[in-house]
């Protein structure tokens, strides 16, 4: 409450922003009522859309792990101490977080993630019984997806991917690098089905600056694209002016009567 009213003014407006952010993130099966997740009428979620949210925390907020994975910390030079909720700290390979809950109405919840082998999942439970039944089906949920599935990286920031052919410019040519990398989940044992198709825009014509996109690679399994990679430009090309084609002409005829 204290942090709703000091971002936003009242509870009310937070929770205003709360639901257009949920909109934004696909969470459809969701509505806020408060902004602490007490029993209320018309306070709901699903746990797809747990889901979804844990995923935005995780990938643009990755920091979080820094205190989702301490599972005893001390306040007060040591006087008190704080146990995490989240029991498969201790007792799941890899586990990273994320967040417990519980309620009256909602009984316990756990939205669980792990990483192993750069495969990062997610498994969410809702209104178990018991919080211990919670813990043991998010762990079931969690072996299933490592048993089963493989995170594959696409491209590496940076890397080149191929050069690019630039008309009416100071350079022919310039290299076109992976914007960033992709990542996708896919059955084990398909990895080395997936396939690389590097698409160029055509008619590339100067000026050209760096980092602006110039083609895309895409990756295919099974004849459907599981991933996409922005490839740009590393380098500057001007347009090529009355002197640099003055100066090229002269330097072709030269090599020619060489």
């Amino acid at each position: 409450m204290a942090m709703a009213e000091y971002l936003a003014g009242s509870e009310e407006v937070f929770v205003e922003r709360m639901n257009t952010r949920a909109k934004e993130l696909g969470m459809n099966d969701t509505h806020f009522v408060n902004c602490h997740g007490i029993d209320e009428d018309n306070h709901f979620t699903s746990a797809y859309d747990i889901s979804l949210m844990s995923r935005e925390l995780l990938v643009n907020h990755p920091e979080i792990t820094n205190y989702t994975t301490i599972y005893m910390d001390s306040l007060r030079d040591g006087k008190s101490e704080l146990v995490n909720t989240n029991k498969l700290l201790r007792t799941y390979n890899g586990c990273t977080g994320l967040k417990t809950g519980s309620t009256g109405l909602a009984l316990y919840n756990l939205s669980a993630s792990a990483t192993r082998d750069d495969l990062s999942l997610i498994a969410v439970v809702m209104h178990a019984p018991t919080t211990a039944i919670r813990f043991a089906e998010a762990k079931k949920l969690l072996d299933y997806g490592f048993t089963n599935y493989s995170g594959v990286s696409f491209g590496k920031t940076g890397d080149i991917a191929t050069t690019a052919e630039i008309t009416k410019g100071t350079s022919q040519t310039v290299e076109a690098v992976f914007e960033s990398s992709a990542s996708v989940v896919i059955k084990k044992g398909l990895e080395s089905s997936v396939t690389q198709n590097i698409v160029l825009d055509e008619n590339l014509e100067a000026p050209i600056v760096k980092g602006q996109k110039i083609g895309v690679a895409n990756y295919t399994l099974n004849n459907e694209i599981i991933a996409t990679v922005n490839l740009v430009a590393n380098d500057d090309v001007k347009k090529s002016g009355f002197l640099n084609i003055t100066t090229d002409v002269y330097s072709e005829w030269f090599n020619m009567m060489k």
